[in-house]
Order: structure tokens, then sequence, then C-alpha cells
């Protein structure tokens, strides 16, 4: 029996012996990566001193990181990476030229970071600041990051200050995250846990047939009461499609719009224009003519939280067959929700001072409005005339 024993043990350590011989398998997620840094101090081994170069130098799939420090350079991506920033890593371009076209309309873009024409691009936890972005008129349109016919993530990213300088405060110019698709490309972006902030037009914009994007957990500031360029904190619209979910979006303000019946233009916090089927869910916005306003048909807005509208409303539907359910509208102007088009349920909607509940719009037919609860308010529905104003809010395309 001793001599069995010695035999199997021999054998199992023999067979032990050879697996750690054999070459192991590879990790998931291993890749290969590459390191930045502008000075070398926070990271001295970094093979790469510009953002740039480690790009064109990556294998598809690769990851770079990017040590604390400031990058004065616009940064174009066409393979599929990640970017993987330090806190403290801060891409300020310098004198931003044109680096690619509108999908839309040809227009020229300058852009601090372009993704095109691939997948698999994740940005994180990097600051995109426009301060020093030296565009002298309204073309190129400005831009932080723009995803055209691309498809990744952007998350706790910070990007800030895209506008333009004096006397230009009235292009249509400026915006923080922008997705477009063109020509039968797709996008698919996942925007999240970031902060927009001090941009001119748009915080996010998503446009166009093709483009879908996911966009939780934000926070948007618009540059509060302006004479300039009417913003928007986040639109989704022409055709592209999505969820707006978990985001705070505020102050969002266009100053000349002081009454129903004179506004030329409106500012909004959230905006879908043109695009079915959009998500609009569990978010805080306040301080703009209308929060939320979707134009469009087949929409879901459900429990929001709007407060401080000034003359419109908290939410604006103009559209068929949209649910607006389970929200909480404070400080309603016009009214707290208006409906105009056909078949849309309005239910279970808490509303809290403001000149109507509910406006709903004469001719309108099919609409269910139920089990909503009205408070401080004089007139808890009415059916008014409405020419609209899906042509008076000014999207960016």
């Amino acid at each position: 029996m001793k001599v069995q024993f010695s035999l199997g043990l021999c054998c199992a350590l023999s067979l032990l012996a050879a697996m750690l011989l054999l070459p192991l398998p590879a990790i998931s997620g291993d890749r290969p990566q590459l390191v930045v840094d502008d000075d070398k101090v926070e990271c001295p081994h970094a093979a790469f001193s510009r953002i740039q170069d480690a790009v064109d130098a990556a294998t598809p799939g690769a990851m770079i990181r990017v040590c604390k420090g400031n990058y004065a350079e616009q940064v174009a991506i066409h393979k599929p990476l990640t970017i993987a920033a330090d806190s403290g890593a801060v891409l300020m371009p310098a004198t931003m030229r044109q680096n690619t076209t509108s999908l839309f309309d040809g227009a020229p873009l300058a852009t601090a970071i372009l993704v095109a024409d691939t997948t698999d691009v994740t940005i994180e936890g990097l600051i995109v600041d426009g301060v020093n972005n030296g565009v002298p008129q309204c073309s190129p349109r400005l831009f932080g990051i723009a995803f055209q016919n691309a498809s990744g993530e952007i998350s706790q990213v910070a990007i800030r200050n895209f506008k333009l300088g004096t006397g230009l405060g009235g292009c249509q110019s400026g915006t923080g995250i922008f997705v477009q698709s063109g020509g039968g490309g797709i996008s698919n972006v996942e925007i999240e846990k970031s902060t927009i902030h001090d941009f001119q037009k748009n915080g996010i914009t998503a446009d166009e047939v093709g483009t879908q994007v996911s966009v939780h957990g934000n926070v948007v500031t618009g540059i509060g009461p302006t004479t300039g360029a009417a913003q928007n904190g986040i639109q989704i619209g022409f055709g592209a499609g999505g969820a707006i979910s978990g985001n705070t979006v505020t102050n969002n303000l266009w100053s000349p719009c002081t009454a129903v019946d004179t506004c030329a233009a409106v500012a909004t916090n959230i905006l879908v224009t043109r695009s079915d089927g959009v998500e609009v869910s569990d978010n805080r916005a306040g301080i703009s003519q209308i929060e939320i306003f979707v134009h469009g048909n087949q929409g879901l807005v459900a429990g929001n939280e709007t407060f401080a509208s000034s003359v419109f409303e908290g939410i604006r539907i103009e559209g068929d067959g949209n649910r607006v359910r389970h929200n909480r509208v404070f400080n309603g102007a016009e009214s707290g929700i208006f409906v105009a088009g056909n078949n849309n349920v309005v239910e279970h909607n808490n509303i809290t001072e403001a000149a109507v509940g509910i406006l709903k719009e004469t001719g309108s037919l099919g609409n269910v409005i139920r089990f909503n609860r009205v408070f401080d308010t004089l007139v808890a529905v009415q059916d008014p005339a409405s020419l609209g104003l899906a042509g008076v809010v000014s999207p960016e395309r």
C-alpha cells in the first residue's frame, strides 16, 4: 500500500509540474497599456507626452492612461480604445481648428475630441476644457466631444467652457457632447456620471437617424439668463432615439422670452424634437422656459421632478401616443403640464402651484387625463387653443 501511495503521489507531482510549464491563458480584460504624461513628472516612465501620439501608436483595443497634466491639443480617434485619465488630467486645446464636418449639412466643426467611424471607444475621467478654443467667428461650430458614426462610452468626464468670445454669444455654437449619425451609419453612445457646464448652445446633443444614446446620471448646467443662443441642456432629435434618465439639468433660460404671446425663442432643460419612442425618466430639471419638452410620438415621461418654470410649463407634450406618469411638477408658469396631440395618457402626476394644472389643447382627441393631483392652483384642467411651440424651440442640428 505504501508503494502504491508513493507512486500515486509521484505521478500527481509530475502532472502538476507539467501543467505549470504550459503557457497561461490570457486574462480577461488584459490588454496593452500606453502611458501619456505631458511633463514626465507624475509618470516618469511614460512613453508619450501627447495624447494623439499615443492614439496613433495604439493597437485596436488598447488602453491609454493619461496622467495628471495639461494637454493643449485636439484629439482624433478612429479605432477601438479606452482613454482613462488620472484625476487632474486636462485636455485644453489652444486655437481649435476645424477637424470634421456635420454629417447632416456639411457645416465645418471644430471638436476637442473627435471619435469617428469606429466602435468601442471609452473616454473616462478626463477634464475637457474649451477656455482657450480661440474660435474667432460662428464657424466652425465648437464642440467638446463628438461621436460621428461611432459608438462607445463617455463616463465621469468634466466638459466646460465651450463657448465663443465677446460679441459671438448669439452664434449657434458651443456644445459639450455631440453624437451624430449620417449616410446610413450608426452611433450608439452611453453618457454617464459626467458634468457639463459653461456651454453656449447645448450641453448634450444626439441627432439623426442611426443614433441611439443612454444619457444618465449627469449634471448639466446652463449659463443662466442669456440674450445669446437659446440653450438646451440635453437634446435628442431628428430621428435619434434613446433614454434620458436620472440627470440633473438646470439653468437654461433665454431672457428675452418673458410672455407666452411674444416669445421668439425658448430655452429648455430637456428637449426631444422630431424623435419618437424616447424615454425621459427620473430626472430633476429646473429654471428654464420649459423643463421637459417632447415634440414626438410614443414617448414616456415618468418619475421626473421639475421646478421653477419661466413663462411656460414644467412638462410640455406635442405629439401622439405619449405617456406622462408619476411626475412631480412644482412652480409651473403657464401650466404644470401641457398636452397637444391625440391619444396621450396623463396620469398619477402631482402638480404644485401653476396658473393651470393641466392644459389640453382644444381639438386634441382620445387623450386620457386621470388620477392627477393638483395643489395651490385655481384651475385643474383647461382646454385652450394653441399654435404650439415646436417652431419656437431652438434645437441644435
